[in-house]
């Protein structure tokens, strides 16, 4: 249980580093529903936790090859700025027509598959999984039944910071009128094409 707890709290501190996907599933909780973010959440959790079975596994170890890193990093970077233009392009063409905002909807469906891809576009992940686990083994002294335990805990974490924040910003998002909503939208687009050339930039 000690172990479970540690790294849902070691997990939950990562959180505090908001990235990309956060600030995606924002933009689908301002622009739709709780229902739908939570579907995303949901395949981001999944994502996370395939992630970390591959990084105890081993996998990690093949991915801290540069040429290997080199390829994945350019390849999420450009997930990353199409995902943010798709959804500038969104907020901005759409800002002074609600009715064709609400026209290009959200579901389940679309919002699970993009949070998958978005979080699936960088298998570098496992690399820093690796780091982490590779660090609590020597710190605590886990063995390999501890590590996956651990591991749990750390996926954990990922689902109930998404959905607790979620679920809040559902609560509240209520008042805020269609426009804050695009601008919003600008705005998370615009953070994940920072993201995008970011990384591009430190991969070079």
């Amino acid at each position: 249980m000690t172990t479970l707890l540690n790294g849902m709290l070691t997990g939950l501190f990562l959180q505090l580093a908001l990235g990309p996907v956060f600030f995606y599933i924002f933009g689908i909780t301002v622009d739709s529903n709780y229902i739908n973010s939570l579907s995303g959440i949901l395949a981001v959790t999944m994502v996370d936790y395939i992630y970390i079975v591959l990084s105890l596994i081993g996998i990690g170890k093949l991915l801290q090859k540069n040429r290997i890193k080199k390829i994945f990093g350019i390849a999420s970077s450009i997930i990353l700025i199409l995902f943010g233009l798709m959804i500038l392009y969104k907020g901005l063409v759409f800002i002074n027509n609600p009715e064709q905002v609400r026209a290009i909807a959200w579901t389940p469906i679309n919002s699970f598959t993009s949070c998958f891809v978005l979080t699936g576009s960088s298998p570098l992940t496992i690399v820093f999984w690796t780091s982490v686990f590779s660090a609590k083994a020597i710190e605590k002294n886990y063995k390999k039944k501890q590590l996956v335990i651990f591991g749990i805990g750390t996926g954990l974490s990922t689902f109930l910071f998404l959905s607790f924040s979620m679920m809040i910003l559902s609560l509240l998002k209520s008042n805020i009128p269609n426009l804050i909503v695009q601008i919003l939208n600008c705005i998370v687009g615009f953070v994940l094409i920072y993201y995008g050339i970011t990384r591009t930039i430190n991969n070079k």
